[in-house]
């Protein structure tokens, strides 16, 4: 394949109609500039150009050549420039993945206002309880609740994860309401299960040192929506974030408790794919989600 540098010199050569003009333009010497333009010609196999001692001109085919050079420059430089102005302003498709419910009560909505700010930006929302492989799926982006395992992403944290184990009034009232850890073993704990999920053995921390108790219950889901309303008719224990929960704490609807327990070092992250360079699609839209997730934490 021809070297794009050698369409260059060639172009500059005929433009300028001498070699060491064209040579001076491009700050190569007379014997350079002759150099690439007889290795052009053997690789083309024909004649470009005709030679006196101060003047070239194009050959027939050389006329033809310069034509489609010209064109093909040109499309370089258009390539070149979209790419910059690509790096500089957002824009393209950006594909985005998150849990159904987190995705739909605080991500979904403020999609709205980001598409407003950069209407030149194309968000695709895909809301999965599973866990999506960014670069084998294509995905530009992944929101993330839960430990932040060591990972080859590169993570931007929004917000803390607090986590709660509840149940309503009435299941407690009926059941009592468990006094250390292992009491739950004896309760109807609500498991939300779904590909990759550990969260069927919950997570709880005792003088320190974590422990997995392998709960049990006579409902599971892998939608977390449904694990929730479960929780509020009274089925079962259930342990959820804040940002699920929160709202009905405070109404009273759900009670907490084994808090000293439960371990806070979830977290709410962007997680995307390492890059020496991040592009401005993606930039603008952590930095968006900073904003108006970061502060103030809208469920706190």
């Amino acid at each position: 394949m021809t070297d794009i540098s050698d369409l260059v010199v060639y172009v500059r050569v005929v433009d300028q109609g001498s070699l060491s003009a064209a040579g001076r333009e491009l700050r190569m010497s007379p014997a350079v500039v002759s150099h690439r333009l007889q290795r052009l010609e053997a690789r083309l196999g024909v004649r470009l150009l005709n030679r006196t001692t101060r003047k070239v001109h194009t050959t027939e085919e050389g006329e033809i050549y310069y034509g489609h050079c010209l064109r093909i420059l040109e499309e370089v430089e258009k390539a070149e420039q979209a790419l910059t102005e690509s790096r500089e302003n957002p824009s393209g498709l950006l594909k985005i993945t998150a849990p159904v419910s987190f995705g739909r009560r605080y991500l979904a909505p403020l999609i709205p206002d980001f598409v407003k700010a950069y209407p030149e930006v194309e968000p695709r929302l895909h809301l999965t309880e599973s866990l999506v492989n960014l670069v084998e799926d294509g995905f530009d982006l992944a929101i993330r609740v839960g430990r932040m395992e060591d990972s080859s992403l590169m993570a931007r944290k929004l917000a803390k994860d607090h986590r709660y184990i509840c149940a309503s009034p009435e299941y407690l009232e009926k059941h009592g309401t468990p006094k250390i850890p292992q009491d739950l073993l004896d309760h109807n704990c609500l498991l939300l299960r779904f590909p990759g999920s550990r969260q069927f053995k919950w997570r709880l921390v005792e003088d320190g040192v974590s422990h997995f108790l392998a709960v049990k219950g006579d409902l599971d889901t892998n939608n977390s929506d449904v694990l929730l309303d479960w929780a509020l008719s009274g089925c079962g224990i259930v342990m959820k974030s804040q940002w699920e929960v929160g709202e009905h704490i405070k109404s009273g609807e759900l009670i907490p408790f084994l808090e000293e327990y439960v371990p806070q070092d979830n977290v709410v992250a962007a997680l995307y794919p390492q890059g020496k360079h991040v592009p401005p699609k993606l930039r603008v839209f952590i930095d968006f989600l900073v904003e108006r997730i970061s502060h103030p934490v809208p469920w706190e």
